[in-house]
């Protein structure tokens, strides 16, 4: 089976290529470019196009991908909102996924993140690099007893309130609509109504996958809703977040510090070297001006564990749908 890589770096094709199981007829070809309709006919004469979090797989793009012979998406990452999933079914593509190739490795990140934006290490490093051992203006608070609001408990939110809860003595709430059993183990307890979190919690961490009901679920409305000096974490979707209304509270200080892994509209700039290029997109160049809001380019899947999991299930995955026509991994609208 020939398999399209798309955006691809230098760690997809080591941990893509070093997990094809002997005797597999699986080859890979890797292209950097995103996927979209400029780039489509690059999946010409492969039966699968193997894609991540920034490529677009809409309506238009499944069409030409048809039309060049495509049978199988599948995605190197849990998330499926930029695949229009109806089309594929009307072509009779099949879409799988990669649901939990290391939920630890997201928690452990936005744990690390919190600290970050907490206790300003990035700000203390970069002082003491330039011989500057002065404390002024790195003041942060302690994360024991202070209210942590996850919302999604999947096993990325589950496991980032447990490291919360029981390493750092948090109470942590969490609010999902389909509550978890296993909550309770992990230290966490649920409120009825989101309202109910945003005004109650120090910190908030969204963990949530993005689809219309998620879309902005932080804008305006809800951000006035939070205490004064929230901490605001997101290494889930950028778009759960209105960039427009963040920045606006950010401006007025109701938001003391933010950390983000995603942002809306990243696909412009992540996964590649922006440093020479001027950024259009304004409100994302505002965003890295606020002394307390730190970015990373969405790397807080990559680990060893996590890029090895995700090469093995994605071509599982494969083998599988070649093999039976489905798999356990397949979303379906």
């Amino acid at each position: 089976m020939k398999v399209a890589v798309f955006g691809t770096r230098q760690y997809d094709i080591k941990s893509l290529n070093g997990a094809i199981p002997e005797g597999s007829d699986i080859e890979f070809a890797f292209f950097e470019p995103l996927l979209e309709k400029s780039t489509a006919m690059l999946a010409t004469g492969h039966e699968a196009v193997c894609l991540f979090v920034n490529d677009t797989c809409d309506a238009e793009v499944l069409e030409e991908l048809y039309e060049y012979g495509v049978k199988y998406v599948v995605l190197r990452c849990a998330g499926y909102n930029n695949v229009d999933l109806q089309k594929a079914k009307e072509l009779g593509i099949k879409v799988a996924r990669v649901p939990a190739y290391s939920p630890e490795a997201v928690a452990e990140f936005t744990v690390g993140m919190l600290l970050t934006v907490v206790r300003k290490y990035h700000k203390a490093y970069n002082r003491v690099r330039e011989g500057n051992f002065l404390l002024d203006d790195l003041l942060g608070f302690n994360l024991s007893g202070k209210t942590v609001g996850i919302i999604g408990t999947g096993k990325i939110g589950l496991l980032t309130g447990r490291i919360l809860a029981n390493g750092f003595n948090c109470k942590v709430i969490a609010y999902d609509p389909y509550p978890s059993s296993m909550a309770k183990d992990h230290g966490m307890s649920y409120v009825d109504h989101l309202d109910e979190l945003f005004k109650v919690s120090d910190i908030i961490s969204l963990h949530c996958p993005l689809m219309p009901s998620t879309e902005y679920l932080i804008n305006d409305d809800s951000l006035a809703k939070m205490k004064k000096g929230v901490v605001l974490i997101n290494t889930s979707r950028g778009a759960l977040i209105d960039t427009y209304a963040l920045v606006r509270s950010l401006k007025t200080g109701h938001v003391a510090a933010v950390g983000l892994d995603v942002v809306e509209r990243e696909h412009t700039y992540f996964f590649a070297d922006s440093s020479s290029k001027v950024i259009h997109d304004d409100t994302f160049a505002r965003l890295l001006t606020f002394y307390n809001v730190v970015m990373t380019g969405h790397q807080a899947f990559l680990t060893k564990e996590a890029l090895g999991n995700i090469a093995g299930t994605t071509i599982r995955n494969l083998l599988t749908m070649e093999q039976n026509g489905h798999c356990p991994h397949i979303v379906e609208h």
